[in-house]
């Protein structure tokens, strides 16, 4: 019987992805379709991609597949036929990463989850098929153009931070399912307004798209493969590219630079800065921005506290961890922890 889960340690899998001399090529897709038994297409999905040594981080759900992974160069048109195969994934746009060392993923995951996308709608009468209208890079261009057009940006605080399109409007909240009532409350006086949405791949975009379209508002849109294809686009077709800064992606790079603008400051100094990076304390992970001066000055980690636990002896930060600073504290990307951890107000 085929292995349908990795049994490799971390640590090891990611010595191996060093080590490999085939150079890797990143991407990222999703589709919204019906899936009756999500187990039984995670147990196949898995055994053929692993077969062709894809690694990343896969959902499954019954409303469909979201995707981040990576595959050697030699096997990408082997990976694009068998996605290919599958009927609801024959024309699925794989988004190829725009800044790429090759090194996103060193295991591949894949995991059934009640959505591909946490947005805690409940209403019964959402459709995801009756969603908002396509704009490719050309169209996004030209509509942004108009003076009744609103750009929304449905990502996250530490997303939109580095880097996004010029005048787009921020939902100011930590989660997906938090901004989409937002959004349909922030918007609620422009319900006949142009209204594009983006997001990193497209996969959030269209889903808050069907959800304006559900709360009554009329000319919504979303922008084809997010900011990923868009930057694609614009570098192919020479058009002008409206969006300034990094895009914030959720693998090992934490980002792929869109252009050289940096739009972001260092949270321990204030200088421009847009790397992000996670305490090296095991016990906080705090994602956050931190230039080169300061990852220097403070090992790595996000305050003094931090640092002075993280060189301490392996033992003595075991001792701490046990019953503190655990649980929802580690890899929290909340704002309302950011400020206070790194003094901001």
């Amino acid at each position: 019987m085929a292995v349908l889960h990795n049994r490799v340690s971390q640590k090891e899998l990611k010595e191996r992805l060093y080590q490999e001399t085939e150079s890797r090529t990143t991407i990222s897709f999703y589709q919204y379709f019906f899936i009756e038994d999500a187990q039984q297409f995670r147990d196949e999905l898995y055994k053929s991609l692993n077969e062709l040594k894809v690694f990343g981080r896969i959902y499954i759900a019954h409303e469909g597949i979201n995707a981040q992974i990576s595959v050697p160069q030699n096997n990408f048109e082997a990976l694009k036929n068998y996605l290919h195969s599958i009927e609801a994934l024959k024309e699925v746009r794989l988004n190829v990463a725009v800044d790429d060392d090759g090194k996103s993923f060193w295991v591949l995951k894949i995991k059934v989850r009640d959505k591909i996308v946490a947005d805690g709608i409940a209403d019964p009468a959402f459709d995801m098929r009756n969603k908002g209208r396509y704009v490719n890079a050309e169209e996004f261009n030209k509509l942004t153009e108009k003076r009744d057009t609103i750009v929304v940006d449905m990502r996250n605080h530490y997303e939109y931070e580095v880097g996004h399109f010029k005048d787009a409007i921020e939902i100011p909240s930590d989660t997906f399912r938090e901004q989409l009532p937002m959004s349909a409350e922030m918007l609620n006086e422009k319900k006949d307004a142009n209204i594009i949405m983006y997001c990193t791949g497209g996969i959030r975009c269209e889903k808050a798209s069907a959800y304006l379209l559900h709360k009554g508002f009329k000319n919504v849109y979303h922008l084809e493969g997010g900011i990923i294809h868009y930057a694609q686009q614009v570098k192919e077709k020479e058009l002008e590219n409206k969006f300034i800064g990094k895009n914030f992606v959720f693998d090992d790079r934490l980002g792929e630079r869109i252009t050289e603008d940096v739009i972001s400051k260092c949270h321990q100094c204030g200088k421009p800065a847009d790397t992000h990076t996670n305490c090296k304390n095991d016990a906080c992970h705090l994602l956050f921005i931190q230039c080169d001066n300061c990852a220097k000055k403070f090992d790595g980690c996000c305050s003094v506290e931090c640092q002075e636990i993280y060189n301490m002896p392996e033992g003595e930060q075991k001792q701490l961890r046990k019953g503190k600073m655990n649980g929802m504290m580690v890899f929290n990307k909340s704002r309302q922890r950011l400020r206070p951890r790194l003094g901001e107000g």
